[in-house]
């Protein structure tokens, strides 16, 4: 269980670093990693190559002494036979184990020539692995380097969108808190002409207001006398021409 847990809580603390990595530093770190194996890989097939220049060498070597103990043993092949045939056993004798020394010389060269053949037929498949391997890595490193430009260019535009759509976003807020719909407007607007009937109706249902109605129909009436009293002042009647007979001229 505490395994599940602990597996858990670095599975969490994984998630939350790679989410607050920068694109563009993982992306450099990739690359600059890619180039450091690169440069490794390029100094392992360099001793790999260096091994098989050096065999060679060797293999130069040996052959040279294969030829040198060869031809000695002949040499004293000859010289104990010349010994054999004038009657010198001492130099014949002599002679003989000389030969029989190069020779054992010479079959130890060989052997040793042997060898080396062997590691070099063995350098040369690892050489060309190793040469392979960096042409390889090489091509896959040019590979990165194309992707980084991508992803580079894929990230800007990403940015550049991002700021858009924060720009739209935020423009959308403001026209939502700053900027009241026409139907909020309206809403209120009618709110408020409900609230004035409210009252009006409460006001002419009190007292109150009776006693306001009341005086504004008296205040009518005393205008409508006084508009007829300065009527009769000017001689001006309601009754037309053939009321009185007479046409009433203005004074």
């Amino acid at each position: 269980m505490f395994k599940r847990i602990w597996g858990y809580i670095k599975q969490l603390f994984r998630s939350g670093a790679e989410k607050a990595m920068n694109p563009e530093i993982e992306i450099e770190q990739a690359i600059t990693e890619a180039k450091k194996r690169d440069q490794d890989l390029r100094n392992q097939a360099a001793k790999v190559i260096a091994h098989r220049t050096q065999i060679e060498q060797k293999i130069e070597g040996a052959a040279k002494d294969v030829g040198e103990a060869r031809e000695m043993a002949k040499s004293a092949l000859l010289r104990a036979e010349s010994a054999r045939t004038a009657g010198d056993t001492g130099e014949q004798s002599k002679w003989t184990q000389a030969a029989q020394s190069l020779a054992l010389k010479l079959q130890a060269a060989e052997s040793n020539l042997s060898g080396l053949k062997e590691q070099y037929e063995i350098a040369i498949g690892q050489a060309d692995q190793a040469k392979a391997a960096v042409q390889q890595n090489a091509m896959r490193l040019q590979e990165l380097a194309a992707k980084r430009m991508q992803l580079l260019g894929q990230l800007q535009q990403a940015k550049m969108q991002e700021a858009v759509n924060s720009a739209v976003e935020s423009i959308s807020a403001n026209m939502e808190v700053e900027a009241p719909s026409l139907e909020k407007v309206e809403e209120k607007i009618q709110q408020r002409l409900a609230g004035a009937k409210a009252r009006t109706e409460l006001r002419e249902a009190t007292p109150e207001g009776a006693e306001a109605e009341l005086s504004e129909a008296i205040s009518i009436a005393q205008a409508d006398a006084k508009l007829e009293e300065l009527k009769k002042e000017l001689g001006l009647t309601d009754e037309g021409p053939d009321a009185g007979g007479t046409e009433v001229t203005p004074v």
